[in-house]
């Protein structure tokens, strides 16, 4: 497998491009399945994640093009199977979200269980759920949904008992065509949520209430194709924010907003971080020897992100003072703290709430990579430790950062990706 060598201790200066949001794009792709017509996707990230949605949706009678590097057009004339197998769906869970637009369009669908997930259960029952309101008959058995609605899905009320990204992604993809009106409530309010939501509605759907936790949606007997810049990637820049602040950096992050990260970038500012708008992004200067303990605690949109607790966690490392960071979206979520006191931090993990003493210095270690964002939480310790660090399971990184190594070069990191023949002739 790959390695990431990091050599630390290099303040980043420069400038940093921010590429669109892979949590959007993934369920923007799941939108083509909707029309007959072509749907033009700008601003698109090259991932591991987004091209394992373009083997999915081929073999479901896609046809998946990448015109320009961050361009992809995506047009199903007609669905040509069905059935989302398990080898597919088992690689990236968001893929599970092809079911309802295939039951919308084509009034049944066999799609397999995901698979299970390093940082909690996330199951799929409100999903289900989902589409059993929209008056899908739904099945279980041998791993697999079979869903059916051979008149269509008609409209309904959605109550949301907790708050929930993919089921309310998954509840507009399939209410998009359902008969009638369609009510979801305690909808979850992410910019994703939002951007898709935009895209369904250039397409010729009916959706208000966007950015509310109330979603109102008229069904429309069919949907048209459309071109779709998708959402700058709020997580990979509030990772690469903290890959400034980290190293006592100044950094420009171009192609993205401060609105989409609002709680993130109070708690950065707290911590003793200066975030300066500019025309095409923002700003982030920071003496990595001022840095302040600050405690945060995810939350739904629009609060502290979970995807970004990790990467904040390995900010806190080497912050004066101590820091609680408390996890409520996820469980498991603190495999990358043990990883990270390889490296020397100081870090106590009590259930669901890690506490942190800043340390005035972290040393290079080899350390494992359990999942995307513990990947880079590594990644930004190893950009401020003493001497090399190693991150091994990298391929994490690959599904959610374009050309990491690439963006942090050029602004003055040492890193490098070492392939596995190197590391064997190594």
């Amino acid at each position: 497998m790959d390695k990431i060598v990091i050599e630390g201790r290099r303040p980043l200066v420069g400038k940093i491009p921010i590429s669109g949001a892979k949590n959007s794009a993934i369920k923007l792709m799941a939108a083509s399945l909707l029309t007959d017509g072509e749907l033009r996707l700008d601003n698109m990230p090259n991932l591991a994640d987004t091209r394992f949605m373009a083997d999915l949706l081929r073999r479901l009678g896609a046809i998946v093009e990448r015109p320009e590097p961050h361009t992809m057009t995506l047009q199903v004339p007609e669905v040509v199977s069905a059935l989302a197998p398990y080898d597919l769906v088992r690689k990236m869970r968001a893929t599970f979200n092809v079911l309802g637009p295939l039951l919308a369009r084509e009034g049944h669908a066999k799609v397999s269980l995901p698979g299970g997930c390093a940082i909690g259960a996330r199951p799929v029952d409100l999903h289900l759920q989902v589409l059993k309101a929209l008056g899908a008959h739904i099945d279980l058995h041998e791993g697999y949904v079979y869903a059916q609605a051979p008149r269509g899905l008609s409209g309904g009320r959605i109550a949301f008992p907790m708050v929930s990204v993919g089921a309310t992604e998954h509840a507009l993809l399939a209410a998009v065509l359902a008969k009638g009106e369609t009510v979801i409530e305690n909808a979850a309010r992410e910019p994703e949520i939002t951007d898709l939501a935009e895209c369904l509605n250039a397409m010729g759907a009916k959706i208000s209430g966007l950015g509310t936790s109330t979603l109102t949606l008229q069904g429309v007997d069919r949907l048209l194709g459309t071109t779709h810049s998708v959402v700058p990637d709020r997580i990979e820049t509030g990772t690469y924010a903290i890959a400034a602040a980290i190293t006592g950096g100044d950094v420009e992050l171009v192609n993205t907003r401060t609105d989409l990260l609002t709680a993130f970038l109070d708690k950065l500012r707290a911590a003793g971080v200066t975030i300066t708008q500019t025309q095409g992004g923002f700003r982030v200067q920071a003496d990595a020897t001022q840095l302040r303990a600050v405690d945060v605690e995810t939350a739904p949109y629009p609060g502290f992100p979970t995807d970004l607790q990790a990467q904040f966690m390995a900010l806190m490392t080497v912050a004066n003072g101590e820091s609680h960071i408390s996890e409520t979206i996820f469980e498991n979520r603190f495999l990358h703290a043990p990883e990270l006191m390889r490296l020397g931090a100081d870090i106590h993990v009590q259930g669901p709430v890690a506490t942190v003493r800043g340390v005035r210095t972290l040393e290079g270690a080899p350390v494992m990579a359990t999942d995307l964002r513990a990947s880079v939480s590594l990644v930004l310790a190893g950009l401020v430790a003493e001497g090399k660090t190693t991150v091994n399971r990298v391929y994490h990184l690959d599904r959610g950062f374009e050309n990491l190594e690439e963006k942090l070069t050029g602004c003055g990191a040492q890193i490098e990706r070492m392939k596995e023949s190197q590391t064997q002739e190594a």
